[in-house]
């Protein structure tokens, strides 16, 4: 073949060569493949400003939209147990584990991907690994020192059961924060040992609505003492300190049922729609991100994954030293039966 019949050829076929590769699909940008999309419902029984928080940078880093329905731990555990397989919860997220721990008794919970259970240590979720801790809240005794010295303070929750404790502390009986503090109290003593203690409280204790108007009423000399979770008074004391200026904090530490450290539980339902795009909130939300949200936030509550640390002035997890329980084992509705019987509800 002539040397110019060569060239045109040779030509020809780079042409092909090069409009082949100008017409062939750019392999995908690993950043956008198989990333969830759509929308997802949260079923919220945490703060609900805390969550808005999360929510709103989790929308803003993946375009995914998120609709929350709003109420406590016991009353969104028993709609998504009513509701079952039809619920249209994608993602429920609580205060306290025991209403966490009914819905996975129910069976409806979905478990969670592996990286999102790397990024929690065991202490902070379920044997069970069907839902993981997104936060965390510590049980406390305040008190008011013109009412109590140092001295004389409880060595152990399990203290304020007796005589002389008369008339001399208060708590919130019917909130969920206070039941979960009996779920440890059940968990660590057994049975027996928790009724007596809550007879003892019946006969001890004042009852109110809610921890904050128990630290107001240690506040303003009412009782000695209460027992709350930690972030009421810090939360107090970073606005005003008009309901805790008077107050000062103590921890049972010890491995005490008082030093018992609530779990803020997150899991994502059978019933979802978009377990993807629920898989990645729980994932971004024990990231790095979303518990450094939690961590610089003004609800004082405790981190428990991603390595973040926790908010400056809280006493730090590690030295807590709480009593060792998993949070799978946690019993609600026993507690509400000894509660009842106690005549604390």
């Amino acid at each position: 073949m002539p040397r110019a019949a060569l060239a045109g050829s040779s030509i020809a076929v780079l042409a092909v060569l090069a409009l082949g590769a100008c017409s062939s699909p750019s392999p995908a940008d690993p950043s956008t493949t198989d990333r969830p999309s759509g929308e997802i419902t949260v079923y919220n029984a945490q703060h609900e400003s805390m969550t808005q928080a999360w929510v709103d940078a989790f929308t803003a880093e993946t375009g995914i939209q998120v609709t929350m329905r709003q109420g406590d731990d016991t009353e969104m555990s028993n709609q998504i147990i009513q509701e079952g397989s039809a619920s249209p919860a994608d993602v429920f997220i609580t205060e306290n584990s025991p209403a966490m721990t009914q819905v996975e008794n129910a069976g409806l919970l979905a478990g969670l991907d592996q990286d999102i259970i790397d990024q929690v240590p065991a202490q902070y979720r379920p044997s069970s690994n069907e839902w993981t801790g997104v936060a965390a809240r510590s049980t406390v005794f305040v008190y008011n020192p013109e009412l109590l010295s140092e001295k004389d303070l409880p060595k152990s929750l399990l203290d304020l059961a007796d005589p002389e404790w008369k008339g001399k502390w208060g708590a919130s009986p019917s909130g969920a924060d206070f039941q979960a503090i009996v779920s440890a109290v059940l968990e660590t003593t057994g049975e027996a040992e928790t009724a007596r203690w809550l007879k003892g409280m019946k006969e001890n204790a004042t009852a109110y609505q809610g921890n904050g108007a128990v630290l107001k009423a240690v506040n303003a000399g009412e009782i000695a003492g209460g027992v709350i979770y930690h972030y009421y008074y810090y939360g107090d004391q970073a606005k005003t300190g008009e309901n805790s200026g008077n107050v000062k904090q103590h921890y049972f530490k010890n491995q005490d049922p008082g030093a018992f450290v609530s779990i803020s539980g997150g899991g994502v339902l059978k019933s979802s729609d978009n377990p993807a795009a629920a898989q990645a909130f729980l994932k971004f939300i024990t990231g790095k991100s979303g518990q450094t949200l939690l961590a610089t936030g003004t609800d004082f509550e405790y981190p428990v994954a991603s390595g973040v640390a926790a908010h400056d002035g809280l006493v730090p997890l590690d030295e807590l030293q709480p009593p060792s329980i998993d949070p799978a084992k946690l019993n609600s509705e026993k507690v509400f039966e000894l509660m009842v019987a106690a005549g604390l509800l």
